[in-house]
C-alpha cells in the first residue's frame, strides 16, 4: 500500500475514505468563511460524505480531543518559557490557537470520524461508483 493510499494521509489531506481520491472539501476554502462547506459525494466514487442525517455530531468529541491536546501542549510550552504561568496567559494562549486552528481542527476532526466507519475500498478506477438516492 502506498502513502497515498494509507489511513493517516486521507485523513490529514481529507480524502475520500473509501477511494481516498476524492476531496472531502472544496480547494481554496480552508482558510475562508466556507471552511465548514463540504462536498455532497466524492467527486471520484460517488460516496455520501454525510451517510445519514447528524452524521458528524461524534466528530466533536474528535475535536475536543485534539483542543484538550492543544491546552495541553500550550501548557507545558508556557510552563517552558515563563516562570510563573497566569490564567489569563494560559486563556489568551489557548484561546488564540483554538480560534486560529478552528478550521484545521473541524476538518481533522470530520475527515477522522468518517475514515473510521468507512472502509477503503481501493483506488478509484477500480471501484463502482455508488449511486446517489
Amino acid at each position: 500500500m502506498s502513502q497515498k493510499n494509507s489511513f493517516l494521509y486521507s485523513v490529514v489531506k481529507a480524502k475520500c475514505p473509501r477511494c481516498r481520491e476524492g476531496n472531502m472539501f472544496p480547494k481554496g476554502t480552508l482558510y475562508t468563511t466556507k471552511f465548514a462547506d463540504m462536498h455532497q459525494y466524492c467527486p471520484c466514487c460517488g460516496q455520501a460524505f454525510e451517510p445519514e442525517p447528524g452524521y458528524y455530531y461524534g466528530a466533536m468529541y474528535v475535536s475536543f480531543g485534539f483542543n484538550v491536546a492543544i491546552f495541553l501542549v500550550a501548557f507545558i510550552v508556557l510552563h517552558q518559557l515563563v516562570e510563573e504561568v497566569s490564567l489569563a496567559m494560559m486563556l489568551g494562549m489557548v484561546a488564540v490557537l483554538v480560534v486560529g486552528l478552528l478550521p484545521v481542527i473541524f476538518r481533522l476532526s470530520r475527515a477522522l470520524w468518517i475514515n473510521i466507519f468507512i472502509r477503503y475500498e481501493g483506488p478509484c478506477s477500480q471501484i463502482p461508483e455508488k449511486a446517489h438516492v
